[in-house]
């Protein structure tokens, strides 16, 4: 077993006050958590994100699209997993209905891309899969882990007027003018193990107490673990919710009877 290094990464956006067992240091706003990815699973990023502020409307590519305008990095698919929600607090997903492109570009320079959006109240334990194309937004006071492909390409549609660029022939170029499916989100009940992800990139799973067999077998590989609640022990190693290890499969992991944890594996 590997723990994943920790970066702490400050934003004006983030949080003085991390939900447990996070702690930031006085006088430092934490926006995201990242673990490094290791390097037996370069291509997964799994991050915690916090907002005391609207983020920016924005949208990823795909790896073809990525690779069409030269980027260095891979397209991103990622999918978001709510762990606390202040009262309100929303998450911008897809639009109402369909949005050309043109359409799309006016309503950034002007701003009525925010009402565009649907904004869907949130609270602990709701999933969103955001695949590349999508535009999104996290609107204020939430806090959700974020498993995303090892990629840095953000386009900004539009930043609230912040003093920040915008990319919007890269962004609409890429944009889906249409409303998110249904079927990519749901609120995942407090117990049980449950299939969170099972994507073109990465699958994830919350796990409920220590996996079966058949989920040991699924997870033979390098996957990452994140413990939610209890210990999870591998040989003389001991992780603490707040952490994140990768590991050679499940088989060798001492998972808490009354603990959760969230695993995630490469799909490709």
């Amino acid at each position: 077993m590997t723990k994943l290094t920790i970066r702490e990464v400050e934003k004006p956006w983030g949080m003085d006050v991390l939900p447990a067992p996070f702690i930031a240091l006085e006088g430092k706003r934490i926006g995201e958590i990242w673990f490094e990815p290791p390097a037996e699973l370069p291509s997964i990023l799994v991050k915690y994100i916090f907002t005391s502020d609207r983020l920016s409307v924005q949208v990823h590519p795909n790896d073809a699209q990525a690779a069409a305008a030269g980027e260095r990095d891979s397209g991103k698919d990622e999918c978001w997993f709510v762990i606390a929600a202040e009262p309100g607090a929303t998450l911008g997903v897809g639009f109402h209905g369909a949005v050309d492109h043109a359409a799309m570009r006016a309503a950034a320079l002007d701003g009525s891309i925010e009402d565009m959006l649907v904004w869907f109240p949130v609270r602990p334990g709701d999933f969103f899969y955001i695949p590349a194309g999508t535009v999104h937004a996290i609107g204020t006071g939430v806090s959700l882990i974020e498993i995303q492909q090892n990629s840095d390409i953000t386009y900004r549609l539009y930043d609230y007027g912040r003093p920040r660029p915008l990319h919007l022939d890269a962004g609409i170029t890429v944009a889906r003018g249409e409303p998110h499916d249904p079927a990519l989100r749901r609120h995942i009940p407090d117990h049980g193990t449950i299939e969170l992800a099972n994507g073109r990139y990465f699958q994830a799973h919350r796990l409920d107490g220590v996996p079966d067999a058949a989920l040991c077998a699924l997870y033979a590989g390098p996957v990452l673990i994140l413990p939610r609640e209890g210990e999870v022990r591998i040989g003389d190693d001991v992780l603490h919710p707040g952490d994140c290890a990768v590991t050679q499969g499940l088989d060798a992991v001492a998972f808490a009877g009354n603990g959760q944890a969230i695993v995630v594996r490469a799909t490709r």
